[in-house]
């Protein structure tokens, strides 16, 4: 494992890390709170490979990771495989949009891990192609995510499958209500690692916003954008239909390097895209926010919030595409002058005031404050305080949880 950890550049663990990874190793269940970009995958993926029995490759996995989306399932596949080179370890990834057949022929011919969303999970269990009884450990990695998109009766039905006596390992930028229950449900005795009690991006994100009126937008895009001249960024919209209309947009005005995905796309086009976008043939990304939360790129320089997000989380997530792992990043958020809601419970949400930008654009006179509108700017937020430690457990029982 060290060695692989070497060769896959990990010089010392990220707080997230050596905070979880200790408790895994431990069989402890862990609610891990941390702003995405901080390492959360490693922190999963290390302790699953040190655990497995390489020697079986039963028809049952002995661990199952569910994700939100293909684009990350496809990235949690990879770091499992780039971690476990050399041995014979042996994964799959599951999502809907790629051939049945091809993944219940590998699952068949026996894996150790399963990465998936969870309705092609859902669909491989009733049909026989995938069985449980051997997982020892499961993962909700950006829980929150699933849930918001709509998730919970098929993660409940996977959870059920599962055996009791598993370590359940459950990873999130933030910990709603509805994450809480199904720790309380589903986990025995959750350890809280907090890490973003009072901060949900990171001190390398410089985020500002700019006023704007709706018709003046595009106008507002090219001329940033001319002015930042960003490495690799991502522009996100709030519909795929937006995507569609800012990428052709971008495309007329003759900017260089744009490409657009979203969750229409056949997910061939959907990785052919990532792929560019990774290999930086791709500059600038138009997406939304189901698809870019699968997008885990280290050179992401520019965050452009082309339609300030209505959930909070939102906002936490797409800014996190950039700031990872140190690295410095800048985020910008268009907001129409009768968006002040949005904008300020954003500010209460990370506890921060977002910084005014202006840029001058032709034949365009003062722009209210969108703060003005409503309720001012942000002052205080509350913060979530991790729960204490509990003491360790020699037995499993049902699932009941201090939190």
């Amino acid at each position: 494992m060290m060695r692989a950890l070497e060769r896959a550049g990990y010089e010392r663990p990220s707080p997230v890390q050596a905070g979880l990874i200790p408790l895994a190793l431990d069989d402890q269940d862990v609610v891990g709170q941390a702003r995405t970009g901080t390492g959360k995958t490693a922190s999963f993926v290390i302790p699953i490979l040190e655990r497995l029995d390489e020697a079986t490759t039963p028809l049952s996995p002995q661990a199952l990771v569910l994700v939100p989306t293909r684009e990350l399932a496809l990235q949690v596949h990879a770091e499992f495989e780039k971690l476990a080179h050399g041995s014979p370890f042996r994964s799959v990834a599951v999502f809907g949009g790629a051939p049945f057949r091809a993944q219940q022929t590998k699952l068949q011919q026996g894996i150790h891990v399963v990465v998936g969303t969870p309705g092609r999970v859902i669909d491989h269990l009733q049909r026989g192609t995938m069985r449980t009884e051997a997982v020892w450990c499961v993962v909700l990695d950006e829980a929150d995510r699933m849930l918001d998109i709509g998730f919970r009766p098929a993660i409940e039905k996977i959870l059920k499958r599962c055996p009791t006596d598993r370590q359940t390992l459950l990873l999130s930028a933030t910990v709603p209500d509805e994450v809480r229950m199904i720790a309380r449900r589903y986990m025995y005795r959750p350890i809280l690692v907090n890490l973003s009690p009072y901060q949900v991006a990171a001190d390398t994100i410089d985020q500002y916003y700019f006023s704007i009126p709706r018709n003046r937008k595009r106008s507002l895009l090219l001329k940033l954008l001319e002015r930042e001249q960003p490495s690799q960024a991502i522009v996100f919209c709030r519909t795929k239909i937006q995507t569609q209309r800012i990428y052709r947009f971008l495309l007329d005005q003759g900017v260089p390097g744009v490409g657009c995905i979203n969750g229409d796309m056949a997910q061939s086009a959907r990785t052919s895209m990532m792929s560019a976008f990774r290999s930086g043939k791709v500059k600038l990304l138009v997406a939304t926010d189901v698809v870019g939360r699968g997008i885990d790129v280290s050179g992401i320089s520019h965050i452009i919030n082309f339609d300030i997000p209505e959930l909070c989380d939102d906002y936490v997530h797409r800014v996190g595409r950039t700031g990872r792992m140190g690295k410095e990043g800048v985020a910008y958020t268009f907001v129409e002058p009768d968006q002040g809601e949005f904008l300020t419970s954003i500010e209460m949400r990370i506890d921060k005031l977002l910084k005014r930008d202006e840029i001058d654009l032709p034949d365009m006179g003062h722009v209210p404050d969108p703060h003005d509108f409503k309720g001012g700017p942000a002052i205080e937020a509350p913060a979530d305080k991790p729960a204490p430690p509990p003491k360790p457990d020699a037995r499993r029982k049902r699932y009941r949880s201090a939190l």
